[in-house]
């Protein structure tokens, strides 16, 4: 998993959001959500897997950015990774932007 940002703009995800690469994605998040204020973007469009402890990572995420005043924002999911979260409901709970509309959370 790589995870990138540029001066508070969108954190990019890349690879594989699992057991493996969750700990990298965690610790970008976590720091993009303390050096920031507003929305916190995350790309998902180069993320090729996500499993139940990559929800985990997103679902921490989106509760520590409502503690912080902010909000989670996923934009550009594949169809894989957006089916995944419409089957877990997931996408009722984060903000999700399908080809730049948003869905509210």
């Amino acid at each position: 998993m790589l995870a990138t940002t540029t001066d508070g703009g969108p954190v990019q995800l890349i690879g594989r959001l699992d057991a493996r690469g969750a700990g990298t994605a965690r610790d970008a998040l976590h720091a993009a959500l303390a050096t920031g204020d507003g929305e916190l973007v995350v790309d998902l469009s180069g993320v090729e897997l996500l499993d139940a402890t990559g929800l985990g990572v997103l679902v921490d995420v989106h509760r520590r950015a409502g503690l912080a005043g902010r909000r989670l924002v996923l934009r550009n999911a594949s169809p894989r990774v957006a089916r995944l979260l419409a089957i877990t409901r997931l996408n009722r709970v984060l903000a999700v932007e399908s080809a730049g509309v948003a869905v509210p959370a």
